[in-house]
């Protein structure tokens, strides 16, 4: 659904940009649509322009000429989010912060460093490497930093090291009026007023655009052993995981994929794995405790009829298996050549993990549909990627009608679709978001519905959209 624009405003809005930022400032239909998104199963979405700012202050005046023809404007990071965050339904502006790629200061002492949004997850860490220090959130693609912080994103071994949200310490942000807010400092405790920094984090664009991070560092690990356990059941893996997390076993990363999702690691990735439910691990630590770590899994596993654990010593195997999970998304995607890829995001309480799942995969059965899962199951956070032919409107109604199971299934179960609040919540959003946002020009469509100047709607996504939108590269 596209928004209605004011087309005057827009070419009034270019015209300045241009006379400001010259050709890095670009209007071709490539890369307007490059920044449209195409990861999702929603349909590309150009923004008019695309700029390039290269510091802080040329946000300021991109967002300052976009609020005085009241023009949207859509933060850019790398587009590796699959949830169509930077898609822009009303069109406007997208910047796109790739030159804002710096590493401002680290503070070895303290852990932590400052950079610009811009700079992705694996140029930061190799920036740090060494100093031994990383940064440990590892959402698959290698995304940039104000992305990761303005999707909340997660990972693989957030079980081990938190979300975003635990590991931003402060944020420079410019708000809808131009001006630059920060959030906090570097120090660890704030007991003063509200949490600002919490409040961007997560907020997709729709308050600000995030122009500086500064984000806590962990120490680099004297050891790390990690490992595929096939199990006879989706039930078993879950099962292994609940344990494992309730035994206080300090896993790092522990992931589940299903037969399906294995076989298509298998296609795309060239691995040789058994096709069975499998767990992907790996402990971190120093080599006794890595050891230990190691061994009471396999125990735990082999009581749950799962093994033998294969374990991947060397740097380069190792790597070869997280990118294999990291493409997960994309394997499952070949699974069913032009299809759509309809990607879902669910959470539960770990106790109850292992009924989700198991309901999910017979439900999947039943559907008659293609949809191979993958979970961070450490945190009872799980994914199905839907593989739906948009041509058969009887296929596309039985996974929509399987996504809304899936959500129900969830909240019953105590747990959350990416993007299902209650209405104080929405509430208490749409009036922060009408607060900072007044004229509703910050990547409008997203999060909340609220009119926009000049009268039009937000496009305002149905429960079973809105646990799409929402979320993390993967």
């Amino acid at each position: 659904m596209t928004g209605q624009r004011d087309t005057k405003a827009v070419a009034a809005a270019i015209a300045a940009l241009a006379a400001r930022f010259g050709n890095r400032l670009v209007t071709s239909q490539a890369v307007r649509e490059q920044h449209g998104n195409t990861t999702t199963w929603i349909a590309n979405e150009p923004p008019d322009a695309v700029v390039f700012p290269q510091g802080a202050t040329d946000v300021q005046e991109i967002v300052r000429i976009c609020a005085a023809h009241g023009v949207p404007v859509i933060p850019f990071g790398t587009g590796t989010s699959l949830e169509g965050h930077v898609n822009a339904p009303y069109g406007g502006v997208s910047i796109d912060v790739r030159d804002m790629n710096r590493v401002l200061a680290v503070h070895a002492e303290d852990f932590d460093c400052v950079v610009e949004p811009g700079i992705t997850r694996k140029a930061l860490n190799e920036h740090l490497r060494d100093q031994g220090l990383f940064f440990p959130v590892d959402p698959g693609a290698d995304a940039s930093l104000g992305g990761m912080a303005a999707t909340r994103c997660s990972g693989t071994n957030a079980v081990r090291y938190g979300t975003m949200k635990d590991n931003v310490l402060a944020l420079k942000v410019v708000l809808a009026n131009g001006e630059v807010m920060s959030t906090g400092r570097r120090a660890k405790k704030s007991s003063a007023g509200y949490d600002l920094t919490r409040l961007i984090v997560g907020s997709e664009g729709t308050l600000g655009v995030i122009t500086e991070l500064t984000l806590k560092l962990s120490g680099i690990l004297e050891a790390i052993a990690a490992g595929v356990c096939p199990f006879p059941s989706v039930e078993a893996c879950c099962n292994a995981a609940i344990l494992t997390i309730q035994s206080g076993i300090p896993v790092a990363r522990i992931e589940l994929l299903d037969a399906l999702q294995v076989k298509a690691c298998n296609a795309y990735s060239k691995l040789a794995l058994p096709e069975t439910p499998m767990l992907f691990v790996e402990f971190h630590g120093s080599d006794a405790g890595v050891s230990e770590q190691s061994q009471r899994f396999g125990e735990i596993a082999a009581d749950l009829g799962g093994g033998p654990f294969d374990w991947a010593t060397r740097l380069e195997d190792r790597t070869r298996l997280w990118q294999a999970r990291h493409d997960a998304y994309w394997a499952g995607r070949a699974l069913k050549p032009g299809a759509a890829a309809f990607a879902t995001d669910v959470c539960v309480p770990i106790s109850r993990l292992a009924a989700c799942v198991v309901e999910t995969q017979r439900d999947i059965a039943e559907s008659l549909l293609t949809a191979p899962i993958l979970g961070h199951v450490g945190d009872g956070n799980f994914h199905l990627t839907m593989l739906v032919d948009m041509a058969d409107a009887d296929e596309v109604a039985r996974a929509k009608a399987l996504h809304e199971r899936l959500i129900a299934r969830a909240l019953a179960m105590d747990g959350t679709c990416t993007g299902e609040h209650g209405e104080p919540a929405l509430a208490a959003m749409r009036a922060v978001k009408h607060a900072l946002d007044p004229h509703g020009i910050m990547n409008p469509g997203k999060i909340v519905m609220m009119e926009r100047a000049g009268g039009a709607h937000h496009h305002h996504l149905s429960d079973a959209e809105t646990s799409n939108v929402r979320g993390a590269p993967r």
